[in-house]
C-alpha cells in the first residue's frame, strides 16, 4: 500500500450514538461486553499482587499479575453477596471482601469462606471461584474482552499491530498521566483526536509549522491517518510527529528548534528533550545555509548518538513504514494512540455510567528512557480543563467537545457530515459501531 487514504462518499452520521439515553444503556450490553479495550499498561503491574482496577460501566475488573509469568483478569465481584472486592490500584496477597470477609488468591481460588460448613458442602472450589475475564498483550498494554468466545486480539487489531509494530510501544513507559469527567458523549471527546482536520481552526498556533492535508484510512475496525505530502521547500518528509517541519522560519536551524520547543511548552509530549536539547544547538553546529533536509538529518543523528548514549535505543524503521503507519490511531473502540519513534501520546474515553452527555477521558504520555530510570507516575485526576493543568494544545481541544455536545441536540442540527477524505476514521468508527449496536450507521447526504 501507498500512503494515500481511503475516499469515502458523503455521509451523515445520525445523532442518536451521541446524545441518546436508549442509546449509551444499549451500549452496556451491545458493544462494551464484545470488544477488546485497553485496561492499563504491563509496567503497571510488575510485580506479583499488583492491581488495577478497570471499570466500564456496571462492570468492573481486577487486572492482576498472579504469578512472575501470568497476569490475569477477574470480574471484580464477591460471590457471596456481590460487593466489589478492589478499588483503584494497589498490592494484595489476596482479594479479600469487606463486607463478611471472604477472600481468594491471586490465582482466583478461593482462599477462605467464614464458618463454610454452613452451606454443608454446597460450595466447592468450582462455583467459589472468580470468574475470569478475557486477557491479551500488545504494545504494552493489557487488554481485556468480557467475551469469553471473543477472537483473539491479534485477530482483532488486524493490520494496525502490523503497522504500528516497528514503533515497538511495548519499551515506551508512562512520562505522565492525566483524566478528568468530561460533560460529553465519550465518542465526542474521542473524535477531537482521531482526525488532524480540525488543527488548522483549533490549534492556529501550529499552522506556522505544518500543512495539515493529510490522507485518512480505515483498516478494519480501525483507522489512521498522516502527512499527504510535504508542502514547501521547508518540509524535510517523514509522516506527521515522526517528521521534522522548517517552514516556520527563513532558517531551518532556527525554525527546528523552534518548533520542537513548541511541542515541549505547549503539550510535553511528541518530542523528548533529547531533541529539544539537540535542537537548541544547531545554530552552533552547523553553518548558516544549510539545506533543511541536512538540518533534519543532523538533528536526527545527533538525537540518536545521544540517546544511544544515555541507554535509549531508537526503533529500526524504515521511511517507508513510518510514511506507511501515519501518526494518528483510532484502535476501535474508544483508543487513540499517535506513535512516534521515542515517544506516543495516547487517549482513552469511557462513558460515564449510562449518562450519553458524561464521560471519563485519559490523556497518557510515553516515552522511551533508559533502564531504570523511568519516572514514578500514578493516574491524576485534573478536573480543571485549562491550559495551566493541560497545556495549550489539550485545553484548545477541550473547549471544543462540550460545545460539540450541546450543539448536537439543537433541532436545527441534521447530523454529523464528516470529510470524506481526511475523516475517514470519524466515518469508519460509526459504520463499526453500528454493527455492534444496530442502528445509527452513517447514510448518503441526500
Amino acid at each position: 500500500m501507498s500512503s494515500t487514504g481511503s475516499v469515502e462518499k458523503p455521509v451523515v452520521i445520525p445523532i442518536e450514538a451521541y446524545v441518546s439515553e436508549e442509546y449509551a444503556k444499549a451500549e452496556g450490553e451491545r458493544l462494551w461486553p464484545k470488544v477488546w479495550q485497553i485496561a492499563c499498561r504491563e509496567e503497571e503491574l510488575a510485580k506479583v499482587g499488583d492491581y488495577v482496577t478497570y471499570d466500564i460501566l456496571d462492570e468492573s475488573i481486577i487486572i492482576t499479575r498472579s504469578a512472575p509469568d501470568r497476569i490475569a483478569a477477574y470480574y471484580n465481584v464477591c460471590q457471596h453477596r456481590g460487593r466489589r472486592l478492589t478499588e483503584g490500584c494497589g498490592h494484595a496477597n489476596q482479594f479479600y471482601c469487606r463486607f463478611h470477609g471472604w477472600s481468594w488468591n491471586l490465582d482466583g481460588s478461593s482462599r477462605e469462606v467464614v464458618d463454610q460448613e454452613d452451606w454443608d458442602g454446597a460450595l466447592n472450589d468450582e462455583n467459589l471461584r472468580l470468574p475470569e475475564v478475557k486477557v491479551g498483550f500488545w504494545g504494552g498494554w493489557v487488554w481485556i474482552n468480557m467475551d469469553p468466545d471473543c477472537e483473539p486480539l491479534e485477530d482483532y487489531l488486524g493490520p494496525a499491530a502490523t503497522l504500528l509494530a516497528p514503533f515497538e510501544l511495548d519499551k515506551m513507559r508512562y512520562k505522565w498521566r492525566q483524566w478528568l469527567y468530561f460533560p460529553c458523549n465519550w465518542k465526542t471527546a474521542l473524535e477531537a483526536f482521531n482526525e488532524s482536520y480540525h488543527v488548522t481552526a483549533s490549534h492556529p498556533q501550529l499552522s506556522r509549522w505544518v500543512c495539515y492535508k493529510h490522507w485518512s484510512r480505515a483498516e478494519g475496525r480501525h483507522a489512521h491517518h498522516g502527512v499527504a505530502a510535504p508542502r514547501g521547500e521547508g518540509a524535510t518528509g517523514g509522516s506527521g510527529l515522526n517528521s521534522i517541519n522548517v517552514r516556520g522560519s527563513d532558517d531551518p536551524r532556527v525554525a527546528v528548534a523552534e518548533q520542537l520547543e513548541e511541542l515541549k511548552r505547549t503539550l510535553d509530549t511528541t518530542t523528548t528533550d533529547t531533541l529539544v536539547n539537540a535542537a537548541q544547538r544547531l545554530v552552533d553546529e552547523l553553518p548558516e545555509g544549510t539545506p533543511a533536509h541536512e538540518v533534519a538529518a543532523h538533528l536526527m543523528e545527533t538525537a540518536i548518538r545521544e540517546d544511544a548514549e544515555r541507554g535509549v535505543q531508537w526503533p529500526e524503521m524504515t521511511h517507508e513504514q513510518m510514511e506507511e503507519a501515519g501518526f494518528d490511531w483510532h484502535l476501535f473502540p474508544n483508543s487513540v494512540i499517535l506513535p512516534g519513534l521515542t515517544f506516543a501520546l495516547c487517549y482513552r474515553a469511557r462513558p460515564n455510567g449510562h449518562d450519553p452527555n458524561s464521560c471519563i477521558f485519559d490523556v497518557y504520555a510515553l516515552e522511551r528512557f533508559p533502564e531504570g530510570e523511568e519516572p514514578k507516575t500514578e493516574w491524576i485526576f485534573e478536573p480543571d480543563p485549562t491550559e495551566e493543568k493541560w497545556r495549550l494544545i489539550l485545553s484548545q481541544d477541550f473547549g471544543n467537545m462540550p460545545e460539540v455536545q450541546k450543539g448536537m441536540k439543537s433541532r436545527g442540527f441534521r447530523g454529523a457530515r464528516p470529510n470524506p477524505k481526511e475523516e475517514v476514521a470519524v466515518i469508519n468508527f460509526h459504520r463499526i459501531l453500528a454493527e455492534y449496536m444496530g442502528s445509527g450507521a452513517p447514510k448518503p447526504i441526500v
